[in-house]
């Protein structure tokens, strides 16, 4: 489905994100949230101070909407919000297989179009949750899992549409180092593309 026909923009205008999951829930899961785990979802976000009736209210809407990536989502900026990493990695890692199973077990033999790649929503979906959990892994110190996230990346992306390269000349740069979170406060910029970079 191109999200052009349904308005969305890549400008960020109002509204574009949430026209572009409701799009990839209805083309790619067959169906909208149902009321009841958008109220969980909502009811949620006013919990931020309390993070464990947060959650409880969010594992609450997954169980309501199961296979949806709505709830999905909201754990996944709930946790990575709340600087907690590894439980936003395993909400990540739900959404992954979520989008995978969406678009079907030969997704990925050959990389999507460009056009799908700007403009489908459950390609963008997959492709911008493995960038996310790469950035996790990093964060978290796991470069092998890292490093196998941004070639998976690289191949469905090979015109860095989504800035994942960038992700992947942080990692080259810093290969060695102990401390993961130095990749992500240095001062140089590296590169853009995938130019420069080992297969």
């Amino acid at each position: 489905m191109d999200l052009r026909e349904q308005g969305v923009t890549s400008d960020g205008g109002a509204g574009g994100i949430a026209d572009a999951l409701a799009t990839f829930a209805r083309c790619a899961l067959g169906g909208a949230l149902p009321a009841q785990a958008t109220a969980l979802i909502d009811a949620a976000g006013q919990l931020r101070d309390r993070p464990d009736d947060a959650v409880a209210l969010l594992e609450r809407a997954r169980a309501d909407a199961p296979g949806h990536p709505a709830p999905l989502i909201a754990l996944y900026r709930f946790h990575f919000y709340g600087h907690r990493l590894a439980q936003a990695r395993s909400a990540g890692e739900e959404a992954l297989a979520v989008a995978r199973r969406a678009l079907g077990a030969g997704f990925g033999a050959i990389p999507p179009t460009g056009d799908a790649v700007r403009h489908d929503a459950a390609v963008r979906f997959y492709l911008f949750t493995l960038k996310g959990l790469a950035y996790l892994q990093l964060r978290l110190g796991e470069r092998q899992a890292a490093r196998a996230r941004l070639a998976e990346l690289r191949w469905l992306d090979p015109d860095d549409v989504l800035g994942g390269a960038l992700l992947a000349h942080v990692l080259a740069r810093h290969e060695g180092d102990d401390d993961a979170d130095d990749a992500f406060t240095s001062s140089a910029h590296p590169s853009r593309g995938w130019a420069g970079l080992p297969l």
